[in-house]
């Protein structure tokens, strides 16, 4: 087979060397965007355009393929290899290394084949390469959405050599760019304190975004960048790279520019501890990476990922959302049944639809009384609940609710009946003291068996309790104790099997349990990528709900995520703020409680029923609809954000004071996205009861051009204060 192989490749060499003029080309576009292959006269595949959508497929034959000059004057073969592989002739980071059975770490990719398909929403191109010298074959794949102007590409890596080979690199693509600047925008993050948004230029050499913490691995930084050609990256114009890597596990992003200026993009799983045996025949899956080039900034291309998102990508984008009251904040772990069926009477009160029973109602021989016990045995606490789940789920439908529950199945307390049973299902050396964080462990999800358990977590609550209509599923702790008792001698496999698993069972809840929606949750934003939203209809932005740090934190999630994926909860945090402050910045997204309706007075109550009543009336616009970052926080001292529906007749306008300077100079917010030739009755909603609004044009009908041009005056001087309204086009 593999003599097969090497014939068949060489005999594709030997035809594509024939002719310049008959080299093949490949060309995977969007409606704006071209991103154009070509193989070249030695056989190999080239980048040769990636930019915006050329207008005359004649030029397309005008493209030729990079190539530097050598030192000595010579010309080099070095190009922009598409999926470049350790060894060969390029001087920079390859796409692939790979280790073969002889010992040889080169491998050189030629061209086979190539075809393309209809997919849902776009079109589909495979692309077939192979070594000269080994049986050893990957196919890359690219799908186009042409509306959205969304690409997403993965790589199939496969061989058939007679023993299993080693992979130490295996980026999911690689991207090229050859612009006189490059400035990468990234997005740090800790615990209460995600996507914080900082910019800097790309040099000569390597700029690398890693993370190596296995589970919540997106806890210091997230899998999402942006770099602006050119210039900085701005939010109405100018030319943008915006990418991200659906793993939720360890990735790396390289940015390399080269002795010439040209800079490479390379996104993929952090090959970090993680060489992998790959047996023959088994074929290593990439994770996707979802790319838009925008020419209109980043606000453009935020809206197409978003929508993209909607349509294809997140679980049940096209569906609405559940408003929820969580009792975290209010009880932490100390209630009861009756405290609870009191609060689900609170959330029917309040207006929303769902009441969600957060940590603390698990454990018997070691009870969830804190976060040192009881993770892995998921049985209610008897003497607390002694109804169990069905009560609850029983007080939820007699008030009028719905009723969700937190999980946290991948973890466990080494104080449990689980670690008792068990403790070869956790991720920890044989050897050494072990490093708990937070009190517990990893379980190795690698583990065929560990993944039947924590499936049957969810498939039991769920049998046993059909009123369950929603899981938020926590994962608190990155990987310690790095060490498989599974895996044993293969420990370059955890941190890739252990993702793998994960998706294992998701898949398998969502087979079997597809209307069950479901936050994904990990500390906060720690888990916040496109393959895990396969599953999950939201996500928590952070632990921290302060409104002003959240004006900051959804602020940077909007750059790749639509409002409908992101959680947002009105609770006590920051005080100082008032409870329509606090409400009015988790109204631009997903809208939650967690705090007891008993702290607010009956003006305060009254404010939040009308803003919930007022969120679920607008929830197709605010969820759905366009969004347009208009006042950047990064920029000012305030913030400003307007949703428009698909007609262009409705749109919802956020305004928030942060802490203004004193008499500063304040200038009306220009809406986008409005249809010019309409004309939008204006109107201040979620106003504190008997409160009048002070909007000037309160109440009047203004043209979309006038609000686009000229705008609304929504800012003020007073720290902490917001403004909502709600516009609505008039025959």
């Amino acid at each position: 087979m593999k003599h097969t192989l090497i014939v068949a490749a060489a005999t594709l060499l030997a035809i594509n060397t024939t002719n310049a003029s008959e080299m093949k080309q490949i060309r995977i576009s969007t409606d704006r965007t071209d991103l154009v292959l070509k193989v070249a006269e030695n056989g190999r595949l080239y980048q040769s355009y990636f930019g915006e959508k050329l207008l005359n497929e004649a030029d397309l034959n005008q493209l030729g393929w990079s190539v530097h000059a050598a030192s000595d004057g010579s010309v080099s073969r070095r190009g922009w290899e598409v999926y470049s592989g350790s060894g060969n002739e390029d001087f920079f980071e390859p796409a692939l290394a790979i280790t073969h059975n002889d010992g040889n770490p080169s491998t050189w990719l030629y061209y086979v084949s190539h075809s393309t398909r209809e997919v849902e929403g776009g079109v589909q191109t495979d692309i077939v390469l192979r070594d000269d010298q080994y049986p050893v074959e990957v196919t890359l794949h690219y799908v186009a959405y042409p509306k959205e102007n969304v690409i997403k590409t993965w790589s199939d890596i496969r061989h058939e050599e007679k023993k299993p080979i080693l992979l130490s690199a295996y980026a999911s693509t690689m991207l090229y760019f050859s612009r006189p600047a490059y400035y990468l925008t990234e997005f740090s993050s800790d615990w209460a304190k995600e996507a914080q948004m900082s910019t800097l230029p790309l040099q000569f050499g390597k700029k690398v975004i890693d993370t190596k913490l296995g589970s919540r691995a997106a806890m210091h930084t997230h899998p999402f960048f942006i770099v602006g050609l050119d210039q900085p990256a701005q939010e109405r114009q100018g030319e943008v790279l915006m990418g991200t890597l659906a793993w939720t596990g360890n990735f790396r992003f390289t940015f390399e520019v080269d002795n010439v200026g040209n800079l490479r993009v390379i996104p993929g799983i952090n090959p970090y501890a993680s060489t992998y045996k790959l047996k023959r025949n088994e074929t290593f899956t990439t994770p996707e990476f979802i790319f838009t080039l925008s020419t209109e900034g980043t606000g453009q291309g935020s809206r197409d990922l978003q929508t993209w998102a909607r349509n294809y990508q997140l679980k049940d984008g096209k569906g609405p959302r559940l408003t929820l009251l969580n009792n975290w904040e209010n009880t932490a772990f100390d209630f009861d049944q009756e405290t609870l069926a009191e609060l689900m009477r609170e959330a029917k009160d309040l207006g929303v639809d769902m009441f969600l029973l957060d940590d603390g109602w698990f454990g018997n021989k070691y009870p969830r009384k804190d976060d040192k016990a009881g993770l892995g045995d998921w049985e209610v606490t008897h003497d607390k609940l002694p109804g169990g789940i069905g009560a609850l789920t029983d007080s939820a439908r007699e008030a009028g609710v719905k009723f969700g529950l937190w999980i946290e199945p991948e973890m466990v307390n080494p104080k449990s009946e689980l670690f008792e049973r068990h403790p070869e299902w956790a991720i920890h050396y044989p050897n050494r003291e072990t490093y708990y964080y937070r009190n517990q462990l990893v379980l190795d999800m690698s583990n065929p068996a560990v993944q039947e358990y924590v499936y049957g977590v969810v498939d039991q609550l769920l049998k046993e309790n059909p009123g369950i209509a929603y899981f938020k599923w926590d994962c608190n702790s990155p990987i310690t104790n790095i060490y498989s008792p599974y895996l044993k001698a293969d420990q370059g496999q955890l941190y890739i099997d252990h993702v793998r698993g994960i998706y294992r069972v998701l898949q398998r809840v969502h087979d079997n349990y597809p209307q069950v929606a479901m936050m994904l949750c990990s500390g906060g934003g720690a888990r916040c990528d496109y393959e895990a939203l396969k599953y999950f209809t939201e996500f928590w932005c952070s632990d921290n709900t302060d409104p002003v740090e959240r004006i900051y934190i959804q602020w940077g999630f909007s750059q790749f995520f639509p409002a409908k994926a992101m959680c947002a909860h009105v609770t006590s945090w920051n005080r100082k703020a008032s409870i329509k402050f606090r409400t009015d910045v988790a109204s631009m997204c997903k809208l939650g409680f967690d705090l007891g309706l008993k702290e607010l007075n009956a003006d305060e109550l009254l404010y939040c029923q009308q803003a919930v009543a007022n969120w679920k009336r607008l929830q197709s616009v605010i969820l759905d609809g366009d969004q347009y970052r208009l006042v950047s926080p990064y920029e000012s001292n305030h913030m400003a954000v307007n949703y428009v529906n698909a007609d262009g007749d409705k749109a919802v306008l956020f305004a928030y004071d942060i802490y203004p300077r004193y008499q500063e100079k304040l200038l009306p917010v220009k809406l986008q996205g409005l249809d010019p030739h309409k004309f939008y009755r204006i109107e201040e909603i979620n106003l504190m009861p008997g409160v009048a609004s002070a909007l000037p044009t309160n109440g009047k009908v203004l043209s979309g051009d006038y609000l686009m041009k000229v705008g609304l005056d929504v800012l003020g001087f007073t720290p902490m204060q917001s403004c909502v309204v709600e516009l609505t086009a008039v025959k």
